[in-house]
């Protein structure tokens, strides 16, 4: 929507009052979903500055039940990170406020159905669905995107390394064809819908970070408002996985097992603790294609839930099978496609690192007897001799 258009828009609502009549003007709704594990003072001013500067009248903050681009991790309940994202916006209540139709849900969200159900809810509403540049660039990995752009207007919001686009042929590929007019950080869709960018002060933080932080004892009282902080702390959330791996040693093992036992390629283990290292202890290994990649990461997920009752602080790349990361706080797993492997050369890494010597402990299948006749012709070979002999072409 041009300037001129919200000017016009706030003038006939003035003018409906003054003439003692309701004048057919949509209330504009902003829409702003996530995770929020753990909200933080980047998403509290994300939302002031899209409100001020886009004129938007009402946000609802949506902390959604399961985000489904990614996998579970280690962490809060849906009603948990509920609360804490209310306790984290209670300052900008009554124009923006925390929703709780997805985690009423309880089930997997998809936010075509959320503005469905919210349309449904608010009929007189023009919504806005905000979310960051890094989303925006993936927007055609969401359920019905097409549909979803047709429903709403996009506001997007400026991220660390992302420039906006100043053409058509910037924006993302898969966005070009749905293009009327490009004019600065604004964009007409054929839809009828449009896009705006917003130029955030960008806080160098991620909820992720955070998570670690909070784990490992950091401060972090610059990034949390006192309440939520004082909610995680009374509730013990995020706290240290090492009450529940007590032996990371012998957890590293257990993961390696699995590993091998899913015909992982090249096992190989790391004490990290003489060098300097994001971890203690760190596992890599390869698959033959992506897809076994993708499954011997589910597979040690899947192990580690059962024996450990723990999930994954993060999980990332499972959906590419490329290079899958598994981060367990003090050992963080690295499960690549061989070809990739190859390419980064990560063990490079850890080269003064100590080398666990991993082996598989699955002892490898007999080699089969000779057969009788086999034997007849050679009465005097060992089974060693016919091991190791080649034979000539």
């Amino acid at each position: 929507m041009s300037l001129d258009a919200k000017l016009d828009g706030k003038l006939d609502a003035q003018l409906g009052v003054k003439l003692g009549v309701k004048l057919d003007v949509k209330k504009r709704v902003g829409i702003y979903g996530g995770s929020f594990n753990p909200p933080h003072v980047g998403h509290v001013n994300a939302v002031e500055l899209v409100k001020r500067r886009t004129g938007l009248q009402e946000i609802l903050v949506i902390p959604n039940w399961q985000n489904p681009l990614k996998k579970m991790v280690e962490g809060p309940s849906p009603g948990e990170r509920l609360e804490m994202t209310r306790l984290a916006f209670q300052d900008l209540a009554p124009e923006v406020m925390v929703d709780d139709v997805e985690v009423r849900a309880e089930k997997t969200s998809f936010t075509i159905n959320t503005v469905e159900a919210l349309k449904k809810r608010e009929r007189d509403a023009e919504f806005f669905l905000i979310l960051g540049q890094d989303l925006f660039e993936q927007f055609n990995q969401w359920e019905q995107w097409e549909r979803l752009v047709s429903e709403v207007n996009l506001i997007i919001t400026s991220r660390p390394g992302f420039a906006f686009p100043k053409s058509v042929e910037e924006l993302p590929r898969f966005m070009q064809p749905l293009v009327s007019t490009v004019a600065f950080n604004h964009v007409e869709l054929t839809t009828g819908h449009e896009i705006q960018f917003v130029q955030l002060r960008d806080v160098e933080i991620s909820s992720t970070e955070l998570r670690k932080w909070l784990r490992i004892g950091r401060k972090v009282d610059s990034f949390l408002d006192l309440s939520v902080e004082k909610f995680i702390r009374e509730h013990r959330l995020y706290t240290s996985l090492k009450e529940k791996i007590r032996d990371y040693r012998e957890f590293t093992d257990f993961c390696a097992r699995v590993l091998f036992s899913r015909k992982a390629i090249q096992v190989k283990g790391f004490d990290l603790r003489q060098i300097t290292a994001p971890s203690e202890f760190s596992l890599v290994c390869s698959g033959t294609s992506t897809r076994h990649t993708s499954a011997l990461a589910e597979n040690v997920v899947q192990a580690v839930k059962e024996e450990y009752n723990l999930l994954p602080l993060s999980l990332e790349g499972a959906s590419e099978g490329r290079w899958v990361l598994l981060d367990y706080g003090s050992l963080i797993i690295h499960v690549f496609y061989d070809y990739v492997r190859q390419d980064y050369s990560i063990e490079e890494l850890w080269k003064e690192a100590k080398d666990l010597q991993l082996q598989d402990p699955t002892p490898a299948p007999p080699l089969p007897s000779p057969s009788p006749s086999a034997s007849a012709a050679t009465p005097t070979a060992t089974p060693t001799a016919t091991r190791t002999t080649t034979p000539k072409p």
